[in-house]
């Protein structure tokens, strides 16, 4: 009777550890893409707060170049008022990132400009936070992915089902909008 017990025990045990183990797993899975679009979050946050202030310097230099000026603020704003859907904040983000880019070109015909120490402290910063967003976003989009294949992969694919998981989570991407700061050669100016 009781290697009977025995193996009704293991054999009802053991699906019902698996099971658990890959709730635990999911649940955790989904946590991390939560804590991780946090902190995409908080370096978006960052460079929101950067923007103004590069703009600020931008346009004592730049005092005809308003309408790039406007649209960096403008899609800077947007960006910063947008909590919707990772898609939604993706497309923003992009747009943002090219309207940095033009006022970077823009930078380009203001040797002056160029040379000013507080836009060089400021496009630093603005590098150093794409960095981190970048960093943030990997983390994130590794986070998605493992959920993902956790959601659709068999066996686990069955829990999932089960308890109402669903393979969500939309992947982040956002391409850099400033690679490196320039080099100013004091010399020739």
């Amino acid at each position: 009777m009781i290697p009977f017990l025995i193996a009704i025990a293991v054999v009802v045990g053991l699906p019902l550890i698996y099971v658990l183990a890959q709730y635990n797993t999911l649940v955790s899975l989904r946590n991390y893409i939560r804590e991780s679009w946090s902190n995409i979050d908080t370096e978006l946050k960052r460079r929101y707060d950067l923007i103004p202030n590069l703009v600020s310097v931008v346009k004592g230099y730049a005092t005809h170049e308003r309408e790039v000026l406007e649209r960096v603020t403008e899609l800077r704003n947007r960006c910063a008022a947008n909590n919707g859907a990772v898609a939604d904040q993706s497309r923003d983000e992009v747009q943002l990132v090219d309207a940095l880019k033009q006022l970077l070109v823009v930078v380009e015909n203001y040797p002056q400009l160029k040379a000013d120490l507080n836009f060089l402290q400021l496009q630093k910063e603005l590098v150093n936070t794409e960095d981190r967003i970048q960093a943030a976003r990997r983390f994130y989009n590794g986070n998605v992915r493992d959920y993902r294949n956790k959601c659709e992969t068999f066996p686990s694919n069955l829990v999932a089902n089960v308890f109402g998981f669903k393979s969500e989570g939309d992947f982040f991407s956002v391409p850099p909008s400033v690679k490196e700061v320039p080099n100013v050669d004091f010399a020739t100016q």
